[in-house]
């Protein structure tokens, strides 16, 4: 995947889904996966998908928890994602000049 550029644009971020992933959870320290699978209105499949690019690029962290008998995944935002993410927010900015 490409890297982030100078001015903050990142392109695995800019997914659209990806997006709204990390904006949902730089608002909050963590929500549960079914809550964002609900959000976003998509399968657990596509879900995942995108949630393993952006652990794999280090912006995500899976924390797994036994809830109520049932095993339970909670998403949040690494130190890098959420400095990723808003750099990100901050270039579209400055791109469409808000």
């Amino acid at each position: 995947m490409s890297a982030t550029t100078d001015d903050g644009f990142d392109p695995t971020i800019h997914a659209p889904q990806r997006l709204r992933i990390c904006a949902m959870l730089d608002a909050v320290d963590q929500v549960e996966f079914g809550t964002v699978q609900e959000q976003l209105k998509v399968s657990a499949s596509v879900l995942s998908k995108h949630v393993s690019v952006l652990m794999d690029k280090g912006f995500l962290h899976q924390t797994r928890a036994t809830r109520d008998r049932r095993q339970r995944v909670w998403l949040s935002l690494t130190k890098e994602g959420k400095a990723a993410y808003r750099s990100h927010v901050a270039a579209l900015r400055e791109i469409t000049g808000a």
